[in-house]
């Protein structure tokens, strides 16, 4: 604290548009001859520095020892001939004592009129106020940028999500602690590094323009190589390229680099995220649960000093020896009978449908039992647990296990409930490895957009000879996110995608207008693309189904979204919190992910049905309903396909209106 009330802005009151002040400002320094942008500062030391180097300076002392110093003002206020400035760089706060009869009183004036955000290069002497707050008494300074744009008041800070995730930049200002959480995951990833280093890995680089999909079960980005032109696939996984490499004699290598999922967004999913992969010659799956669990420790100590950790209020220890147990075990543990290859199809199916899940038609044995692990099993394994013997259905890359053709060698490490690695005894026989891409293929053909192609170099490389290998994937952000303690991975993630931006009034921003008309060069930016209701199909009326006393009970109110994520382990649920004027958050389940992501929703103002007796699915009670506009229109094959609107309205509405 200073010595005065704090407070940001300069104490004086501007009617004006604080923006076009400080463009005032800016405009007289640069007609003045004065350059508002500075250059380099040689600064001999950072804030925390000096606060630990002259921790002990006695209240009320003096000294004549001479620093330079440089960083944002966050917080000023004058106070006649003194005025106090709260400094802050990259290491810390202190507050600066200014006086007309140091400065003078040309430079005093100047200096009063700096504005909270402005960058600054300080010179002067280290002292300590009789109040005890150690200072920088100010000889001289120089303006080394001006701030256009007012920082949030600093008392309630940036605390809406969207615009923390939207403008990085200046949570990191506002909200320190924000800061911290990168400078860990910054940690995490060179602890890494060192790691595999020092375990006699080479760091690779491998493209990231794939022109066949591979390495992975997703839906992928697609883009356009002009040049050779053909479309190419952003990565979903760098597997297939590294094991090339254990092929050509490398023995162990390993990439950190992101991957490309064009898939849904939820507080653990992103569709650009980062992992470490890294494969072994010689080695098998005993070697890679070492090796993972090396890793996570050391990123462990590396951000946190220990190895034992909390996560969202659960207490997790990384140290010591880590369970492993097999698929089928835990199925069985969790479901309370036995789960296994020796039951039949429709026994796996009940087992199933009693703990709250929905076969497929399509799925055999091993898919039922791994469904089955994640209802029953998947969320209980808190502390650090290898899960082992995938089934082959759902391991397309993994080496059958000896003796049981029907499972593979394969673990996944689960924290928290939470998949952070996948690791495989490697395929290495290639007519297995065709036998399964041409499954893969078929996959494809019937209509599964997440199936694998069939990459013919890979095979043609493991005809060549690829030794018995062990490799692995790690997910960097979800490691990042348990040993920060983030609850989102987008906490995460310096720079996360966010929907278009639309300010209050519900206009787009200059740029998005532009990237419109520039896509469409033809309509107008602010005029929507006329639509064919030619081919729209909608429901005949009801008429004779409801009489107007029992509709006139419904409560049809608007709602705010204050949060919308993907329900775990369904494909079609999303999960709302709404604000619905009460006070109270109010959770509503609507089975529309097909038509919507979360990350679109939030913020939203939607019409929802809230007297509905409280329906339970997946385990969660859906208080409500949220109303959608649907219809029907010939899809690609001609056959009716149905379309969803949510129904959004102005947010201007506010939320618990009630709709007549």
């Amino acid at each position: 604290m200073s010595d005065t009330n704090d407070t940001t802005g300069n104490g004086q009151v501007i009617e004006d548009d604080p923006i076009a002040v400080r463009r005032a400002k800016r405009e007289a320094l640069i007609a003045a001859g004065r350059d508002p942008y500075g250059h380099a500062f040689a600064y001999s030391h950072h804030l925390a520095d000096l606060a630990a180097q002259y921790e002990g300076l006695e209240d009320g002392a003096s000294t004549s020892d001479e620093v330079k110093v440089a960083g944002r003002i966050m917080a000023k206020r004058d106070q006649g001939k003194l005025a106090f400035l709260e400094l802050r760089d990259s290491s810390g706060d202190m507050q600066l004592f200014c006086r007309i009869n140091a400065l003078g009183e040309d430079a005093f004036a100047e200096l009063k009129d700096l504005d909270v955000g402005d960058w600054i290069g300080v010179e002067g002497t280290m002292m300590r106020t009789k109040r005890g707050q150690l200072s920088v008494s100010v000889d001289s300074f120089e303006l080394l940028s001006k701030s256009l744009r007012p920082l949030p008041e600093k008392f309630h800070g940036l605390a809406d999500k969207e615009t923390r995730y939207r403008q990085r930049y200046v949570d990191f200002v506002m909200n320190p602690e924000v800061k911290n959480t990168f400078e860990k995951r910054f940690k995490i990833v060179a602890a890494i590094r060192r790691y595999m280093e020092d375990h006699g890995y080479y760091e690779v680089e491998t493209p990231i323009l794939h022109p066949i999909l591979g390495g992975a079960n997703a839906r992928p980005f697609v883009t356009h190589h002009n040049a050779l032109d053909k479309d190419f696939y952003l990565r979903i996984a760098t597997e297939l390229h590294l094991k090339r490499l254990i092929v050509g004699g490398f023995e162990k290598v390993f990439e950190i680099g992101r991957q490309f999922r064009n898939e849904g967004m939820d507080p653990y999913h992103n569709p650009e995220f980062t992992t470490m992969e890294f494969y072994q010659a010689f080695s098998d799956l005993e070697g890679m649960m070492e090796l993972t669990q090396g890793v996570v420790q050391a990123a462990a100590m590396a951000a946190c000093g220990t190895t034992q950790v909390e996560y969202q209020g659960q207490q997790v220890d990384l140290g010591g020896t880590w369970r492993r147990a097999t698929m089928i075990e835990l199925a069985s543990e969790g479901a309370g009978e036995d789960v296994s290859f020796a039951r039949t199809r429709d026994e796996l199916v009940a087992i199933l449908e009693r703990n709250g899940g929905h076969a497929e038609d399509a799925w055999g044995k091993g898919k039922l039992i791994a469904e089955i692990f994640e209802a029953v099993a998947e969320e209980k394994l808190i502390q650090p647990t290898f899960v082992t013997e995938h089934p082959l259905e759902v391991s397309p890359l993994a080496k059958k296990k000896a003796g049981e053709p029907e499972l593979t060698e394969r673990f996944e490490l689960f924290i928290c409930g939470h998949e952070y690695a996948n690791a495989f005894g490697e395929l290495n026989d290639p007519i297995d490895q065709a036998e399964r891409f041409r499954k893969q293929v078929e996959a494809k053909d019937l209509g599964d957009d997440e199936a694998m192609g069939y990459d013919d170099d890979y095979v043609r490389a493991l005809e060549y000879g690829m030794p018995p290998a062990g490799g692995c994937g790690i997910g960097i952000d979800r490691l990042a996110m348990l040993l920060t303690d983030a609850p989102s991975i987008r906490d995460v993630l310096l720079f996360p995608h966010m929907r278009d931006e639309t300010p209050a009034g519900g206009h787009p921003r200059v740029a998005a207008q532009a990237a419109t008309a520039a896509a469409a060069p033809t309509a107008s930016a602010e005029t929507p693309a006329p639509i064919d209701f030619s081919k729209v199909v909608v429901e005949p009326l009801f008429e004779d189904e409801v009489d107007f006393d029992t509709f006139s009970k419904s409560d049809f109110r608007a709602v705010k979204v204050k949060e919308c994520v993907a329900v775990p382990k369904s494909k079609k649920l999303l999960q709302f919190t709404l604000d619905d004027g009460t006070g109270a958050d109010r959770v509503i389940l609507s089975g529309i992910h097909a038509y919507y992501e979360p990350e679109e929703l939030a913020g939203r103002t939607l019409i929802a049905i809230i007297n509905l007796p409280p329906r339970k699915m997946m385990g969660i009670e859906s208080c409500g309903m949220l109303l959608s506009a649907i219809h029907e229109e010939p899809g690609e094959d001609g056959e009716p396909e149905e379309r969803l609107n949510l129904l959004m309205v102005d947010d201007r509405i506010p939320a618990g209106a009630k709709l007549y």
